[in-house]
């Protein structure tokens, strides 16, 4: 097939020139040889020297698993534009119509994405005293554990043994720049420490709570992961916890049930300190409903608070929203 052979200082400069004109085959491999690179093209182009060349064919990169997929094109539609990647493991939410073709969309994925090597789907049921969600197998390695990297840490987890959305990495970085030098951070539900391990960087002392015996156990190898010392991981319910920290800052991250939680969290902040609630609203109403809990809770403590942010943080669902509430305590 026809190629162009220019000397190896003028390649890219050509490159860029053949694409513009849409004159590059992008089906071939461009070959290099001694000073020269021959660029695969379609057609003659005036001005450059033309050669006849062999030319190994190139992999197809795909945007998309979609364009992969090999599913009845009447379900096409029902395929979901995104899934979570945590570390190198992929977790989709399949409707109930696509779970026969579960290993289909399974391989698809790991054909379009070459860092992904093992794909699960969500299943229906919550399992366990630590509400840790059902993963289906569909594709690739059969291991849960991974190392996911988010905002300069690592952090290593078995996505079914504990709860992590890598989807709030950006609502992490909120904190962590509100955060100032020298605080005492208390993490109510901390997980494997997403906001704990990252706000130590800053942080005097951060206090990690969780009930999750896995989780703290991840939260002990990611300090060790991160080297972090001044992370403290507390094993229990935040309830028996609550009060014998006196915090600068505190995290609320457990929307579904953060409101049960307010008093323990008032009583944990130092006056004027922060705290950083979660919920979850419809969106005809996503905040009052929330800061009236807020504001009963501190009048039954005797206390004040004062709202000082409230934003949408991601849609969690139709017409629902993960929501934040950021409000000092007085």
């Amino acid at each position: 097939m026809l190629g162009i052979k220019v000397p190896k200082q003028d390649a890219e400069k050509v490159r860029k020139k053949l694409i513009e004109l849409g004159l590059l085959d992008t089906n071939f491999k461009v070959k290099h040889e001694g000073e020269f690179v021959i660029f695969p093209v379609k057609e003659k182009i005036e001005g450059f020297e033309i050669v006849e060349e062999t030319f190994e064919r190139a992999k197809k990169r795909f945007h998309s698993y979609r364009e992969v997929v090999e599913i009845p094109s009447e379900l096409g539609h029902l395929l979901p534009s995104s899934f979570d990647i945590i570390g190198d493991i992929a977790i989709i939410e399949l409707p109930e119509e696509l779970i026969p073709y579960g290993e289909n969309i399974g391989r698809a994925i790991l054909r379009a994405h070459k860092h992904i090597k093992a794909v699960f789907a969500k299943g229906s049921k919550v399992l366990g005293e630590y509400r840790v969600r059902e993963l289906i197998h569909l594709a690739g390695e059969k291991r849960t554990e991974t190392i996911h990297r988010e905002n300069g840490i690592r952090l290593k987890l078995d996505v079914a043994k504990v709860y992590f959305s890598p989807r709030l990495a950006t609502e992490r970085m909120r904190i962590f720049e509100k955060t100032k030098e020298g605080e005492i951070i208390f993490d109510m539900f901390a997980g494997i420490g997403p906001y704990s391990i990252l706000l130590a960087k800053k942080a005097k002392i951060v206090f990690a709570c969780d009930i999750n015996p896995w989780a703290i156990k991840y939260l002990e190898e990611n300090k060790k992961l991160n080297k972090v010392e001044n992370v403290v991981p507390i094993l229990g319910d935040v309830r028996k916890v609550a009060g014998q920290i006196k915090a600068d800052r505190v995290i609320m991250n457990l929307p579904k049930f953060a409101h049960e939680f307010l008093k323990e969290a008032m009583i944990s902040v130092k006056k004027g300190g922060v705290v950083h609630y979660y919920g979850f609203s419809h969106e005809d109403n996503l905040f009052d409903e929330h800061i009236e809990m807020i504001e009963m809770a501190a009048e039954e403590l005797g206390k004040s608070v004062k709202i000082l942010e409230k934003r949408k943080v991601r849609p969690y669902a139709p017409y629902q929203f993960n929501i934040a509430i950021d409000f000092a305590v007085f």
